[in-house]
């Protein structure tokens, strides 16, 4: 029977501060915060809605989430690529029953390279137009907490523009030329 004043049974090491504390990741700071509720809001959702501090935090968080929007596009683009390639390259079955030559091996390389940088170039195009799409869908209802309307209305304007209509990111530099950073 061990005793707690017993050397023999008390391992030190199981009570260090590096066995016994857990280590936790830094928080990442809120995106938005709470602001009162407008009398127009839904009252049903509670009295506070989240908003964005100011339109260079929202247009931070705009830029940052199309980016890696596009980053995992163009991830998954070339995965694509490379096995469209693979299968566009590949020599005919009946080469393979007489045996590669290196410069077989030489020609396929080259073939792949042209054909991945063609579907990378076709893919780009493709990727940010998505990522905008759903940026915009998202983005474009988004809360901006501001002291001064005109220059919120402004941005929420800005904001509810079409899709398609590259001036989104123009109309947010204005607003922030006119009214500062924290519009």
């Amino acid at each position: 029977m061990a005793i707690w004043g017993d050397d023999a049974s008390i391992n030190l090491d199981d009570f260090s501060p590096s066995s016994t504390l857990v280590p936790f990741d830094t928080p990442i700071p809120l995106l938005r915060g709470p602001i009162p509720a407008a009398p127009s809001d839904d009252p049903g959702a509670g009295p506070f809605v989240l908003a964005f501090n100011s339109a260079s935090s929202w247009r931070s968080a705009f830029e940052s989430t199309r980016s890696k929007l596009v980053d995992q596009c163009m991830a998954g683009a070339r995965v694509g690529c490379s096995i469209s390639a693979s299968n566009k390259c590949k020599p005919p079955w009946w080469k393979t029953l007489f045996g590669a030559s290196v410069a077989d091996y030489a020609e396929r390389e080259k073939c792949e390279e042209m054909e991945i940088a063609s579907c990378l170039e076709a893919s780009a195009e493709q990727c940010i137009k998505f990522a905008k799409e759903k940026c915009i869908a998202v983005f474009r209802d988004a809360r901006i907490a501001s002291s001064e309307w005109k220059g919120a209305s402004h941005l929420v304007f800005s904001a509810s523009r079409n899709p398609n209509d590259d001036s989104l990111e123009a109309n947010i530099a204005e607003i922030e030329q006119v009214h500062g950073p924290e519009g």
